[in-house]
């Protein structure tokens, strides 16, 4: 890759370590928010989540090092919207999910064709995340839908 397209490949991992680290704190901070009957499984998977984040910007910053580049030390945009239903959590991690998504199309459209390293890693991260995504959209879906749940 050209220095140009390598300082963008760099920006774009750094924009997705930020983001997965705002994951983490996202989830951790979910996870303490849980309250209800079904508490114990979702603080659970909300624990997991965090815990996958981390490892995904850690393997983000790997890959900025490889190219010669200074990981982040920023956070992605954190919003407190003191809503804690379950239903309102889950919807805020939708969206979060959908910018981690559309930021690992964004790093694949800059290497594509450039570097297999790189444009395996994106596919492999944009098929991690699509499956997260339906993970969270499905249990959005009242008990027996099987429409896509529709904000």
């Amino acid at each position: 890759m050209d220095e140009a397209r390598t300082q963008n490949a760099i920006d774009a991992l750094n924009r997705i370590m930020e983001l997965e680290l705002a994951g983490v704190v996202r989830y951790t901070h979910y996870s303490l928010m849980i309250y209800g009957y079904n508490r114990i499984p979702i603080v659970s998977w909300m624990k997991g989540n965090a815990k996958e984040g981390l490892d995904h910007a850690h393997k983000a910053g790997e890959l900025v090092t490889l190219l010669g580049g200074h990981p982040s030390l920023k956070i992605g945009a954190l919003l407190e919207t003191e809503q804690h239903d379950i239903g309102d959590i889950l919807r805020e991690s939708l969206e979060h999910e959908r910018l981690s998504l559309q930021s690992y199309y964004d790093l694949l459209r800059i290497v594509e064709g450039q570097s297999v390293l790189l444009e395996e890693y994106a596919r492999d991260m944009i098929v991690s995340e699509e499956l997260h995504l339906d993970e969270v959209n499905k249990m959005l879906r009242r008990p027996g839908a099987t429409e896509a749940f529709k904000e």
